[in-house]
């Protein structure tokens, strides 16, 4: 159990630059993981067994992609509670994303914008920091989110998504490929119809070429954004099934401000996060599950500040929940008392 108030460590990070706080945290993390130390930010562990895409999810409370980019402290964040953890987004190469400053706080909305852009030190340092992880030896999953260097011509991207899918394979128990990040130019427009049934071919076909190469078919899911419409999310819902893809992640940051207009910082660019994305989060998660039926996995992000949050998103039709920005305001003791809370559902 935490044996540190987080409302003391959020003050102090809060004083901070965010992207400072959010590297000092990630530091601290790396540090401590794996050490007695880690009982500052340990929690309970809830038990709730689920199976989605063949795979056994320990509870049905995960980390988003984004926090942990290089994979440094998947044992820390593993610490906390988590039956699943999601790190990247890793590149092919190493980039430095955009210009700082590039990420900001809107307290007043429990919210977060960040333009950083898949800033990440490449697919060779991330592998390296996976291997050396031992949560998947504890029986938790560990999913590695894929995407496109930002100097690759959009017409190119499948080529940076089947490295980094070849490269991250062997060691993830599903991989998410990210074509949703409002920060890479253009990225976006690979979930349009013609360019997402390519891509999702292309990506399946050699899925299956490294499952013979491994011994093992790792699922593949594909993370979309909240900034669509019905007929989008119906068309990427069969292109999904079309491509027998393992499963969706709704959603990602939005580029919408209705929710924060007025407050500090709310017109900076980039993607918007926590408490303004639940609602459009929570649409498109019903859209989907109209669309796909009842048996196509879907993981809910976006804006999960509580437990009553996490029922609400498997309410709308998400099977398992991640959560990301809620963490960086309510701090670890959120990912028990999710988990808690979904524990008790009738569902």
């Amino acid at each position: 159990m935490s044996l540190i108030p987080y409302a003391l460590a959020r003050s102090f990070l809060f004083k901070m630059d965010p992207e400072e706080a959010h590297e000092l945290t990630i530091e601290g993390l790396a540090r401590t993981q794996n050490t007695p130390l880690d009982r500052v930010y340990r929690q309970p562990f809830v038990a709730q067994p689920i199976t989605l895409a063949g795979l056994q999810f320990p509870n049905r409370v995960g980390l988003a992609a984004g926090l942990d980019k290089n994979a440094r402290c998947i044992d820390g964040l593993g610490a906390m509670g988590f039956g699943f953890v999601e790190v990247g987004t890793v590149t092919p190469k190493a980039q430095p994303g955009n210009p700082k400053p590039r990420m900001f706080r809107l307290p007043e909305a429990n919210a977060l914008i960040n333009r950083l852009g898949f800033n990440n030190d490449g697919l060779d340092a991330f592998i390296a920091n996976v291997k050396r992880s031992k949560f998947r030896q504890q029986g938790r999953l560990l999913g590695l989110n894929i995407g496109k260097n930002a100097a690759t011509p959009i017409e190119n991207a499948t080529d940076d998504y089947l490295i980094a899918l070849a490269g991250v394979y062997p060691h993830a128990d599903y991989v998410t490929v990210n074509i949703s990040s409002p920060n890479t130019k253009n990225l976006r427009a690979l979930q349009s119809d013609e360019a997402l049934d390519g891509l999702l071919g292309t990506l399946v076909a050699r899925r299956e070429e490294l499952a013979a190469e491994h011994g093992r078919r790792v699922p593949m899911f594909l993370k979309i954004a909240p900034d669509l419409d019905e007929m989008q999310v119906s068309v990427i819902a069969a292109t999904l099934q079309k491509h027998g893809m393992d499963g969706v992640i709704a959603t990602n940051t939005t580029l919408a401000r209705g929710a924060v207009t007025g407050l500090p910082h709310a017109e900076e660019t980039g993607g918007l996060s926590g408490a303004p994305v639940f609602e459009g989060s929570n649409r498109v998660i019903r859209q989907l599950r109209a669309a796909l039926g009842k048996d196509f996995p879907i993981i809910g992000v976006g804006g999960i500040l509580s437990g009553h949050d996490a029922i609400a998103k498997i309410e709308a039709g998400a099977d398992v929940v991640q959560i990301y920005t809620g963490l960086i305001y309510q701090g670890p003791a959120l990912v028990t008392q999710v988990a808690s809370a979904l524990q008790q559902m009738k569902r």
